[in-house]
């Protein structure tokens, strides 16, 4: 009699199908895949400024006066009405700026004349680098190759890393090389 009256439950709680003149899905056959809209369940969007007729004319719904009703975003992200904020509030920590325009990614450089000492035709990454001795241990996580006085002269080269300035990437292109970018998140080739 429990599981009865539970399927009775779902079958009413699936939708009230039988008063919107629609027949009832099979309850056997319905999962997450054959899901439907109940018929009636989904309201056109509203249209503001139309007429006061229209219940959202006027002042679409935003009242007469303030800082609210005004058109274009009434605050930035963050601003909490003249009070300190939060961002402002919390504690600063060393190496961690905090607050709006605050979200520079930090590379590890790599000057491309750190190249050279590596073989013709090599494929290099941070890993490799660091095995020659050609740059330092680093805290950072992502590796940007950047142009340098002194040239590239080794060729044919394959560089992984996470980004290239122009100039770095003219510069191994032209010896022959490839650059492959890799995503920040995943460590893989992205798809040029």
């Amino acid at each position: 009699p429990a599981a009865a009256c539970s399927r009775a439950d779902l079958a009413m709680r699936v939708f009230d199908w039988k008063t919107r003149g629609s027949e009832a899905p099979a309850l056997e056959g319905l999962d997450l895949g054959s899901l439907s809209k109940s018929p009636g369940s989904a309201h056109r969007a509203a249209r503001k400024g139309r007429g006061i007729s229209a219940g959202q004319g006027a002042t679409c719904g935003f009242g007469t006066r303030g800082q609210k009703s005004r058109s274009g975003h009434s605050t930035r992200p963050g601003f909490e009405g003249g009070q300190i904020p939060l961002y402002r509030r919390l504690p600063k920590f060393v190496g961690r700026p905090t607050g709006p325009g605050h979200t520079k990614t930090e590379y590890e450089i790599i000057k491309v004349s750190a190249l050279n000492q590596l073989d013709d035709g090599a494929e290099v990454d941070y890993a490799a680098l660091l095995a020659a001795r050609a740059v330092s241990k680093s805290k950072r996580k992502l590796n940007k190759v950047v142009g340098a006085a002194d040239k590239l002269t080794v060729k044919n080269l394959k560089v992984r890393a996470h980004a290239f300035t122009s100039s770095a990437r003219a510069e191994i292109e032209a010896l022959g090389g490839s650059c492959i970018e890799l995503s920040p998140t995943t460590g893989e080739p992205v798809a040029a």
